[in-house]
């Protein structure tokens, strides 16, 4: 079973070509978090989580519900990580994850895709992004390759910086940067709810025709970059810069 969480469409797009392949069938985390559903989830073929990284781990929303769901059937998980540049040293708290969750570990794949984290970067253009979804293709392919035949993933080599950024960076980032505080809707806004409807966390409510963003926060980037009248800023840092969703 493939189960993938997406915020602009990377890692749905990564999941759905895995699934074409493999022939696993496919579950969204985001409606599940969205939900508050930990129901029992029961998979004959190995577990496939398929995520983007924040800060050089899986979302940590995305580990709290696979840390409350109960698995049951086959003990055996993989990793399969879309990201700007680097999934650092992820790999050390997977294992973790699945020490705990007594499954066996596979492995996690690294797929570069085009960067979305407008809060802090800039995103590709239409074009550039489709490039570097092209350049991907070969490491989306290997990969399933790999699940279908039920080897394990190469094991990344891991260097100092790997893992500084997966520990101590990461340990900062979410109380320094992680706030929904900085949202805002212009006045170009339409009352449209597609936020409202995007946020994995119900955390946008419509006030006055106008969303109003609550305390908790994933920066998922779904709500900034997914409104159709480009209506959504954080503070300074967006203005001016490309919308990301995946092109594919």
């Amino acid at each position: 079973m493939i189960l993938y969480f997406s915020g602009t469409g990377n890692s749905a797009y990564i999941a759905k070509k895995i699934a074409g392949i493999t022939g696993d069938s496919i579950l969204s985390m985001n409606e599940r978090i969205r939900k508050k559903d930990i129901s029992e989830i029961h998979s004959e073929n190995s577990l496939v989580f398929v995520v983007p990284t924040y800060a050089w781990r899986i979302p940590r929303v995305a580990e709290e519900w696979i840390r409350r769901t109960p698995f049951t059937g086959n003990p055996s998980a993989y990793f399969v990580m879309s990201c700007g540049g680097s999934i650092g040293n992820a790999g050390k708290y997977l294992r973790r994850l699945c020490e705990q969750k007594k499954w066996r570990y596979l492995g996690a794949a690294e797929i570069v895709m085009p960067e979305n984290y407008i809060a802090l970067y800039e995103a590709p253009k239409e074009e550039e992004a489709k490039r570097i979804i092209e350049r991907a293709e070969p490491s989306i392919l290997a990969a399933a390759d790999i699940i279908r035949k039920g080897a394990l993933f190469p094991r990344k080599t891991i260097t100092v910086k790997d893992r500084i950024d997966s520990s101590l960076v990461n340990d900062a980032f979410y109380p320094l940067i992680v706030k929904a505080k900085k949202f805002r809707a212009e006045d170009t806004c339409t009352g449209c709810g597609r936020c409202v409807r995007e946020c994995p966390l119900n955390n946008i409510s419509l006030k006055d025709k106008k969303p109003v963003w609550g305390n908790s926060c994933t920066h998922c980037m779904a709500c900034i970059c997914k409104c159709p009248a480009e209506a959504i800023e954080y503070g300074t840092k967006s203005v001016h810069k490309v919308r990301y969703q995946c092109p594919r």
